[in-house]
Parts: C-alpha cells; sequence; structure tokens
C-alpha cells in the first residue's frame, strides 16, 4: 500500500487533496499508521458526538504539532475511510492548542469537494459555532485545552496549506 501521506498535497487544476481517516457519522477517531499502511483505532468520541463530516487529513503537508494538517470535508456524502477526495478550501479555523504543558498551533480546515454539485460556501456563524463545538467536545478526556483565535477565508487557507506543504 502507497504511504498516503506522502502523496501530493495538489491535484489537478491545483485542488487539495484530503484523505479521510473517520467518515461522517463515525463515532471513532481513527488515525493513519503509515509505518503498516492501516487506519488504526486511536479512541472513542465522547458519548453522544459523531463526526459532522468527513475528517482527514492533507498530505504531504506538516502542522506546527508535527502532523499532516487536518481537514474536514463539508458536503452532505459519507466516504470511507482511506477515500482520496479532490477539494477546494472554503475555511480555516485557527487553533492554539495546549496539552501537557506544550503549546501549538493545531488549526482545522474546512474544504469541498471540488466535484460536489451543492458547491458549499464559506461556512455561516451558527455552523461555525457548531463546528467550535465539536471540535471542543472532541478532545474531552484527552487533556488538550482548546483556544480558538478565529476563523478566515479561503484565500488564507489555500496559502497557509502552501506554507505547510512539503
Amino acid at each position: 500500500m502507497a504511504d498516503l501521506q506522502s502523496l501530493p498535497t495538489f491535484g489537478p487544476g491545483g485542488m487539495v487533496h484530503v484523505v479521510v481517516e473517520a467518515s461522517r457519522g463515525m463515532r471513532a477517531k481513527c488515525a493513519y499508521e503509515p509505518d503498516h499502511g492501516v487506519f488504526a483505532f486511536s479512541r472513542p468520541l465522547p458519548q453522544g458526538l459523531a463526526y459532522p463530516f468527513d475528517w482527514g487529513f492533507i498530505p504531504s503537508t506538516k502542522g506546527q504539532d508535527g502532523d499532516p494538517i487536518d481537514a474536514l470535508v463539508l458536503h452532505d456524502a459519507s466516504c470511507p475511510v482511506g477515500c482520496l477526495i479532490r477539494c477546494w478550501p472554503l475555511a480555516v479555523l485557527r487553533i492554539t492548542q495546549r496539552e501537557a504543558g506544550k503549546k501549538a498551533r493545531n488549526d482545522r480546515f474546512l474544504l469541498r469537494p471540488a466535484t460536489d454539485p451543492a458547491k458549499q460556501k464559506m461556512p455561516d456563524a451558527r455552523l461555525k459555532r457548531e463546528l467550535e463545538q465539536f471540535f471542543e467536545a472532541a478532545v474531552l478526556g484527552t487533556g488538550k485545552k482548546l483556544t480558538f483565535e478565529g476563523w478566515r477565508g479561503p484565500k488564507a487557507a489555500l496559502a497557509a496549506i502552501r506554507a505547510a506543504a512539503r
């Protein structure tokens, strides 16, 4: 199996690649393990919580936390774990994460599938707040503390993805 973290960041026409780690509706967090070429169970989400959209990472990127940057793909479908989705950036939520006395940026990027006929737009205020609450609830019991530093639009998201590309 190919190392999915090493796939190119960008696809045809400059689309951004996202590899799904947790499908919409999943109640467990999975993480890609490149040494074994599999997606491993990481932990259950807190009781009653499920991923609202497909969750994954943008390959060949490195965030300040040392991991590939996080991506949430806004669409009505649910793609299988391991699926590659070609996307356009919609927004980035700037987040500082504290864990075990260490502090690092761990932003969350929102994208839409390039071929989605619904053509999702920048999330409205209500969806932004709901996503912030989801991200906060998703780390309950992990010892992580999130500080939200605001939303930026598609241009800022794309610039941050380019800066993180290896």
